[in-house]
């Protein structure tokens, strides 16, 4: 019987469909995986939507399991969570996590998919990318026990690296956004709120992730002396501007990048991607992660809901996609 499924396409910057698409059956050492939730990355996915992703990053922003090419025709995402029907017996029937794009089925090596935790909801699981990001920031960052932290901005990735922040042991850890609505989000992650003519400053670390010059700028005024700025953000053709006269050097403040296609350098010896991604499916464990799901659709409903996500009509952080068998 030929294998088939239903996949999200973007057809050219602002328009999406779903597509059929034909499976080949798997292989020794491979998997078939019928999907149950996907998430949508609000601030890559929506990029890509828009046509956004210049020229010199397509080879470096493609996904894992893309098809097609930036700006389009392309198929682009990596937050599924699905259980495995085919497949090595240690995986059948296990709910896994894998970084492909949004379809209704998929077959991939076995050695692609991550093991979901029985304490971890597969609808919370669409959150693993996200956490992993955060864990990687962390990783990069290495905050200190009584550390002054501010996270600037409260999409998606920044709740999540505010969230494991709140975790480290005699640290202040705020997180500052010009949405007052995102107060009820950081209450709910046990983290403190601030707007950000309100952050407190003096700080030790500000982890900026608000893709904003504004938010950027702010970051670098919450510094304390020799304070670190570690930039989350990805801008794609958008370029910024910085304020590094006035007191930037005297100060001796520092801006730092951090990426999650690459594990942290200080990690790179003992632990792999595989270890990385483990670890956030471990952490999502914990209850509070699910204020970061603030929507759901269909997966029949995604190419207009897509436009809408990318137009802003639709707020909120992760967005999360049902598929039918669910």
């Amino acid at each position: 019987m030929e294998l088939t499924a239903r996949a999200f396409w973007l057809r050219s910057p602002g328009h999406g469909e779903i597509r059929d698409v034909t499976l080949t059956p798997p292989a020794d050492g491979e998997v078939l995986v019928r999907t149950l939730f996907s998430g949508v990355s609000r601030g890559t996915e929506t990029l890509v939507f828009r046509g956004g992703v210049p020229e010199s990053q397509h080879a470096s922003m493609r996904a894992p399991f893309q098809d097609g090419d930036f700006p389009a025709p392309v198929k682009y995402g990596y937050l599924s969570v699905g259980q495995v029907e085919e497949g090595p017996a240690s995986l059948l029937g296990r709910t896994v996590f894998c970084l492909y794009p949004h379809q209704t089925r998929y077959v991939v090596p076995a050695s692609a998919v991550t093991v979901v935790p029985e304490s971890v909801p597969a609808a919370r699981a669409v959150l693993a990318g996200t956490v992993e990001t955060a864990v990687n920031a962390l990783w990069d960052a290495a905050p200190l026990i009584g550390d002054r932290i501010a996270v600037v901005g409260g999409g998606m990735v920044g709740c999540s690296v505010a969230a494991l922040l709140a975790r480290f042991p005699g640290v202040r850890v705020q997180l500052v956004d010009a949405d007052p609505a995102r107060g009820d989000i950081a209450r709910a992650l046990g983290v403190d709120f601030a707007l950000p003519e309100d952050a407190a400053g003096e700080c030790d670390l500000v982890v900026h992730a608000s893709a904003t010059e504004a938010g950027l700028t702010r970051s670098l005024e919450l510094l304390a002396q020799e304070g670190t700025v570690l930039e989350l953000s990805w801008y794609g053709d958008r370029r910024v501007s910085l304020p590094l006269g006035e007191a930037f050097h005297s100060r001796r403040l520092v801006v730092r990048s951090s990426q999650v296609g690459s594990v942290s350098p200080a990690r790179r010896a003992s632990r792999t991607y595989a270890d990385r991604l483990a670890l956030a499916l471990e952490l999502l464990a914990e209850p509070a992660f699910d204020a970061l799901i603030t929507g759901e659709c269909a997966f029949e409903e995604l190419p207009d809901v897509m436009a809408k996500l990318a137009s802003g009509s639709i707020p909120g952080l992760c967005h999360r996609v049902v598929y039918d068998d669910v």
